[in-house]
C-alpha cells in the first residue's frame, strides 16, 4: 500500500491512513480489535470506492497496523479521538461510518460526537459493550484489579491481550443500557454463526438506537468475520445505498 499517508495529532501521535477522493459521503472504515486497514473487508471497501469514484478513507488506530505506538495504550476514547481528528482534518462533508466488530462500538461513539456529519452507519458484527458481555466474571475481576488477560486467538498464533485500561474505558462507554441518541440510517450485518459476537447483540443494538431507519440483516452461514465473497458483496451493496 504505497499510498499510505500520516496524520499528526496535537499530542504528536501519527495515524496512518489511506484516502481516495470521490463523490458522495466519505466512507470511513473502522477496523475491529487488533485489526487494521489491510484487512480483507477494508481493502474491498477501498477498492470498490476507488473503482466507483466514491470518497473513502481507511485508517489504523495508534498502536495498530502502520500507525506507531503501543497497543497497550489503546482505549476506545483514545481511538475515538483519533477518528474525530482524521475526519476534521481530511474529510469534507458527510460521512458514512463502517464499523467492524469493535469498530461497530467505536462508530457509535464517533456518531454521537458529530451527529451533523453522519450520513449513515454500517455495522459488521458490531460489538458494543463487549467489555460487559464478552468476559467471564473472573476475567472482569482480574481486569478491574489492573491485570492484563490473555485469550486464545482464533485468527493468529499470538494470544489476544485485553489490558485493564481498555476494559475500564469500555465500561465507561457502554451503549446498550440506555437509548442511543443517533438518528441517522443504520444498517447492521450479522452472521448467524458468529461465535464471537452473539446475533442477540445485533438485536439489542437495533432496539437501543433512536433512529427510525435501522435494519438488521442476519446472514445464514455467516461467521464473525463476514469475509466470504457473498458477505463482501452484501457489504458493498449496502454501501451503495448511501450513494446520495
Amino acid at each position: 500500500m504505497s499510498d499510505i499517508a500520516f496524520h499528526t495529532m496535537p499530542d504528536g501521535r501519527t495515524i496512518a491512513y489511506r484516502h481516495t477522493p470521490g463523490t458522495g459521503p466519505t466512507v470511513l472504515f473502522l477496523p475491529g480489535y487488533m485489526s487494521d486497514m489491510a484487512g480483507s473487508k477494508a481493502s474491498a471497501v477501498f477498492d470498490w470506492a476507488a473503482a466507483n469514484g466514491r470518497a473513502c478513507l481507511l485508517m489504523d488506530y495508534s498502536g495498530c497496523g502502520q500507525s506507531p505506538g503501543d497497543f497497550a495504550d489503546g482505549t476506545l476514547s483514545r481511538w475515538r479521538d483519533e477518528v474525530l481528528s482524521i475526519i476534521a482534518a481530511h474529510v469534507a462533508g458527510p460521512v458514512v461510518l463502517v464499523g467492524s466488530s469493535m469498530g461497530g462500538w467505536l462508530m457509535l461513539l464517533v456518531a454521537r460526537a458529530i451527529p451533523d456529519r453522519i450520513a449513515g452507519l454500517v455495522g459488521i458484527a458490531a460489538a458494543p459493550d463487549f467489555t460487559t458481555w464478552g468476559y467471564s466474571e473472573a476475567q472482569k475481576a482480574e481486569l478491574a484489579a489492573g491485570q492484563t488477560i490473555l485469550e486464545p486467538n482464533p485468527y493468529g498464533p499470538e494470544p489476544t491481550p485485553t489490558h485493564a485500561a481498555f476494559w475500564a474505558d469500555g465500561q465507561a462507554q457502554l451503549q446498550l443500557e440506555t437509548p442511543i441518541p443517533i438518528d441517522a440510517p443504520v444498517r447492521l450485518l450479522h452472521g448467524i454463526e458468529d461465535a464471537d459476537v452473539p446475533p442477540a447483540i445485533g438485536h439489542r443494538l437495533l432496539e437501543a438506537l433512536r433512529s427510525d431507519d435501522v435494519q438488521l440483516t442476519l446472514v445464514k452461514g455467516g461467521d464473525h468475520r463476514l469475509s466470504r465473497d457473498e458477505d463482501i458483496a452484501l457489504l458493498l451493496r449496502t454501501l451503495a445505498s448511501f450513494a446520495d
